[in-house]
């Protein structure tokens, strides 16, 4: 095989958006959920693989972790070739995988950095040992342009339970003392049949409420989406809280049209029939 020719030959003519996170064999989150988010917002999608799994509606089998030196080859690919606007970080599975990554992303300095920390399975199993939550809290978490992390992660990487609206706002200062330039804080796990209401805000920003009707459903993806949906919507030119107001908005639709591909309960969001429109 030849190797990858570094000229440059033509100029950009579409923003691309680069995913670093799993694979889900069975389509409905991680690198394939991102993809089809990107495609939605028709904005050009790269990957980069930092995990394998095997999975599908009904559970996870395996996972495989491939090198980190093949994860820096891909990450560079990317950058070596593509207007690459937004990056969208999702599962990365160790301390070793985080490290790599940051060290990527401090050479190629992308203007946008949207952090999904993936450290709690819908089941509540932590997924990161310490080490690697050490190395996500210092490492990606100040560098991200805003972290999305639902209760649970916000809990672990605050140290601290997050049990009401007060508490969310709270662990918003939580974040900043971390170093989080700004975070968009999910609150559907906060228990009751009210709305659900995302808070975000930045240091020294009173907290954006985000509001949607809760939908009684077990879904697939919405993490995956929500941080890819940001990271598209930065790639159009909107400002930072415009676009996760925007993503949380697409990922509600893409929720509320939702389906079942498999044996299991669980949905699969909608994405293009959630797609943006104009």
């Amino acid at each position: 095989m030849s190797a990858i020719s570094t000229a440059s030959t033509a100029p950009f003519s579409v923003a691309s958006a680069l995913t670093i996170a799993g694979s889900d064999s069975g389509g409905g989150a991680g690198i394939q959920a991102d993809l089809k988010t990107f495609a939605a917002h028709r904005v050009h999608g790269l990957s980069a693989l930092a995990a394998l799994t095997a999975q599908h509606t009904r559970g996870v089998s395996a996972v495989h972790v491939p090198d980190t030196g093949f994860l820096r080859a891909q990450i560079d690919a990317c950058f070596d070739d593509f207007d690459v606007r937004a990056v969208k970080l999702g599962m990365l599975a160790t301390a070793e995988v985080i490290h790599a990554v940051a060290d990527a992303l401090e050479r190629h300095r992308p203007r946008w950095l949207v952090l999904d920390p993936v450290m709690v399975a819908t089941s509540g199993a932590r997924l990161l040992e310490p080490s690697a939550l050490d190395a996500l809290r210092t490492r990606l978490l100040p560098m991200a342009s805003v972290v999305t992390p639902n209760l649970p992660e916000a809990e672990l990487l605050i140290g601290a339970p997050i049990a009401d609206r007060d508490a969310m706002r709270a662990a918003l200062d939580g974040l900043f003392a971390l170093g989080a330039r700004a975070a968009l804080l999910k609150g559907g796990h906060l228990p009751g049949d009210g709305d659900v209401v995302d808070l975000f805000a930045a240091p020294g920003q009173a907290p954006r409420e985000i509001v949607h009707p809760r939908l009684q459903v077990d879904a697939h993806g919405t993490g995956c989406t929500l941080a890819s949906a940001v990271a598209a919507n930065l790639c159009l030119g909107r400002s930072l809280d415009d676009a996760c107001v925007a993503a949380a908005d697409y990922v509600h639709r893409a929720l509320r049209q939702g389906y079942k591909p498999g044996r299991g309960e669980v949905l699969v969001l909608d994405h293009f029939g959630a797609a943006p429109h104009g």
